[in-house]
């Protein structure tokens, strides 16, 4: 489903909670907090997520599967990115070649 998604599709779901899977059938929700645009042009879209998860449970980067209520199942790369006293953070980047229809 990445293929699909879109920035205004995230920029819709802002404050919003997604579920992964952590290992070991360890299920955690993240919050999504912020959406920041790159340079984009016609033909690439460029922007970053940032996801707020517990704080007493850290995620090393690597891909997730994700659910969320209104986007479906899909799989994310996440990088830890910060910690404070809300919890860590995770990022995860696009930069990708939109292609016409």
């Amino acid at each position: 489903m990445t293929e699909k998604m879109t920035k205004e599709m995230f920029a819709e779901n802002l404050n919003t909670k997604f579920r992964l899977n952590a290992g070991s059938s360890n299920m955690i929700e993240i919050e999504l907090v912020e959406l920041s645009e790159g340079v984009s042009t016609p033909k690439q879209e460029q922007f970053a997520l940032l996801f707020r998860g517990p704080s007493d449970f850290f995620l090393p980067q690597r891909i997730y599967h994700m659910e969320h209520d209104k986007l479906g199942e899909f799989d994310l790369f996440l990088v830890p990115v910060g910690r404070d006293e809300n919890g860590f953070q995770y990022e995860a980047v696009f930069n990708r070649f939109i292609q016409s229809s």
